[in-house]
């Protein structure tokens, strides 16, 4: 199992240093695009750990969600576990339509992104979208999200920009994941009104007592929020590796083992390998589902392989 170094994290310049490789690239280890995010990272890990015993050369790399989708384009990435429908969306369609890349499956059950509020807010009756702009000066007319050119933050400034829910007169506090997260536990540790992008899966939804706003409007998709996280293949690889197909078709989760895995990974900081092997060794019937009809290199069944390692 090959890890690459994390690239530069300037757009310019992450795209220069990893398309410069592409003629040293071997065609047949599969290469993941990998954003800084501990649920895709996680999912990645184990794709490899199972991958691996195969027969599989696999590499990742760290780089940016608009790099890793020039990579596909460009041949330099073969698979991607977090592409988030709708918000990747402006990313997606053009190279779906191409047809430079494949979504193989939707890989998390149950992923959702929208605004939330600590419980005792929703108990309270602050429930909807439409509640908001009558409790204004609770919120002070603040929504944080996570950072100025997300998705969600744009989704947020249309809305502003438009008046919908009556948030004209409402701004965006555009900091990190970190720094909205942090200001949501501060204020539930006091008690204090606070409203912010939330989403599943994430441990915020295992750490937080916390719920998600209905929003008839659907600013966030359909649904309230209801999300994909498709697994992307480019499409040349996909077409000279059926095999790896049919793995991926069934390389699925629940939003809360994600959840875990998120919280495990990237909030108690255990360690990548160990996170990943954790949770093959402890869903075995999993683990065999996903390798149904699933073979190695040299073409034997896959399950009996990966058993034998289970726990050693």
């Amino acid at each position: 199992m090959t890890h690459l170094k994390p690239l530069a994290s300037g757009i310019a310049l992450a795209t220069t240093a990893l398309f410069a490789t592409a003629a040293h690239a071997d065609d047949q280890t599969l290469d993941f695009g990998v954003p800084a995010w501990p649920g895709i990272t996680v999912k990645t890990a184990i794709a490899e750990q199972l991958l691996n015993p195969l027969g599989y050369e696999t590499s990742t790399q760290e780089i940016g969600l608009q790099v890793i989708y020039q990579g596909i384009e460009s041949g330099d990435i073969d698979a991607f576990l977090g592409a988030w429908l709708p918000a990747q969306r402006e990313m997606f369609n053009p190279r779906k339509e191409s047809g430079v890349l494949i979504d193989v499956a939707n890989n998390v059950d149950g992923a959702q992104m929208t605004l939330a509020v600590p419980e005792y807010l929703y108990e309270s009756g602050i429930q909807s979208f439409a509640d908001l702009d009558e409790n204004r000066e609770q919120f002070e007319g603040e929504i944080y999200g996570f950072g100025a050119g997300s998705a969600a933050s744009e989704i947020l400034h249309n809305a502003i920009d438009n008046d919908t829910w009556g948030l004209g007169d409402w701004q965006v506090v555009d900091t990190s994941e970190v720094g909205m997260l942090s200001a949501a536990r501060d204020a539930i540790s006091r008690e204090e009104p606070i409203v912010w992008v939330g989403w599943t899966p994430h441990w915020m939804n295992l750490e937080l007592p916390m719920r998600y706003l209905e929003d008839p409007e659907d600013l966030f998709g359909e649904n309230n929020g209801e999300s994909d996280v498709l697994t992307l293949l480019r499409s040349d690889y996909a077409e000279a590796n059926p095999n790896v197909v049919t793995f991926f078709e069934q390389f699925t989760f629940s939003a809360e083992e994600q959840s875990w895995m998120i919280q495990a990974f990237g909030q108690e900081e255990q360690d990548l390998a160990d996170v990943a092997e954790q949770w093959i060794n402890d869903h075995p019937e999993r683990i065999e589902a996903m390798l149904a009809d699933v073979t190695t290199t040299d073409g034997d069944p896959a399950w009996p392989v990966i058993e034998a390692q289970l726990n050693n």
